[in-house]
């Protein structure tokens, strides 16, 4: 595993696996929504963010979280391995409350200098995350599966629980470590 895509749909936990990840190996981490989002929640015009993001992956070890199909063909054309965090909406709208609550009352800026920041409005908008997420999860899920199947020519991880991440993340030794174990269980590989 040398570049790695940390994959699942929003809020599944994607940045947090992926920077532990790339702590663990001593690897660059590449965060794809920090790439996407501008000031005021605006989106960079897609060139801008193809030419980011392929200037971000442009070294021969990273891990990178998100699962934009808009650069699928730059993600998947470098990366050897998807970790697929494929969690079940309860556990994503889980997340969502804690994260969404826990930003609300810290103010936290997400992306430094964006001035993008969690509020209830935001947090309730029809085109807000929330609705996102619901809309989004099935089909997300659909399209991995599908991914999964047609790209032979990648690793796959699928973790189905927060626990089993847990698990598969303690698996995974540092490049310094005497016996470095990269993988994941059997099951995680191929449920």
């Amino acid at each position: 595993m040398r570049r790695i895509n940390v994959a699942g749909t929003s809020c599944s936990g994607k940045t947090t696996l992926a920077r532990e990840l790339a702590g663990r190996l001593g690897v660059p981490h590449v965060e794809f929504d920090a790439l996407f989002w501008g000031p005021d929640w605006t989106p960079v015009p897609t060139d801008v963010f193809r030419s980011r993001l392929t200037a971000a992956l442009a070294g021969e070890q990273w891990v990178a979280d998100g699962g934009y199909a808009a650069v699928r063909d730059i993600t998947w054309s470098r990366a050897d391995t998807v970790v697929w965090l494929d969690y079940p909406m309860r556990t994503v709208l889980s997340r969502w409350a804690r994260r969404t609550v826990r930003r609300i009352r810290s103010r936290e800026e997400f992306w430094p200098g964006t001035g993008n920041r969690e509020s209830v409005r935001k947090a309730l908008r029809r085109d807000g995350l929330l609705w996102w997420i619901l809309r989004t999860h099935a089909r997300r899920r659909r399209t991995m599966g599908t991914a999964r199947r047609e790209r032979g020519d990648l690793r796959w991880i699928r973790l189905r629980s927060p626990a089993e991440a847990e698990r598969w993340l303690a698996s995974v030794q540092s490049p310094a470590s005497p016996s470095t174990t990269a993988g994941a269980s059997a099951s995680a590989q191929n449920p």
